[in-house]
Formats: structure tokens, C-alpha cells, sequence
């Protein structure tokens, strides 16, 4: 996933950033608790089409960025 174009995307639900998780091809809403896919390097921000974040995988996300 390009740099620059994760800076520009932010969740929809939230309006909050998101990381990118390249080796389950994700991008990870903290604030909103979804990870929504990408496929074929086109991110798919839809909430229908976004999984629910397990407490463990926020607990890694927290470590990677603080808290806004």
C-alpha cells in the first residue's frame, strides 16, 4: 500500500487514521474497532465488508500508535 495514499484515507465510520497491516492485507480502524480488507491493493472501506478487531490485535495496535 502506498504511503501517501494511506495518509490521505481515514476509516469511515469514524473519521479516525488507519494502519496498514501488510501481511493480512487490512487496514486497522482503532478507533472503530474494524480491520476492512484490501483486495488487489484496492482498500475495500466499507463497514458491511469490514471484521470486528479482537482485543488482542487492538492491544497490538495500541503499541504501534498512541492514542489520539
Amino acid at each position: 500500500m502506498d504511503t501517501k495514499l494511506l495518509e490521505l484515507l481515514v476509516c469511515p465510520v469514524t473519521k479516525g487514521p488507519l494502519n496498514f497491516d501488510r501481511e493480512a492485507q487490512e487496514l486497522l480502524s482503532r478507533s472503530a474497532r474494524l480491520a476492512y480488507p484490501v483486495r488487489q491493493g484496492i482498500p475495500i472501506l466499507l463497514e458491511n465488508e469490514a471484521r470486528p478487531l479482537s482485543d488482542d490485535e487492538l492491544d497490538k495496535l495500541a503499541a504501534l500508535r498512541p492514542p489520539l
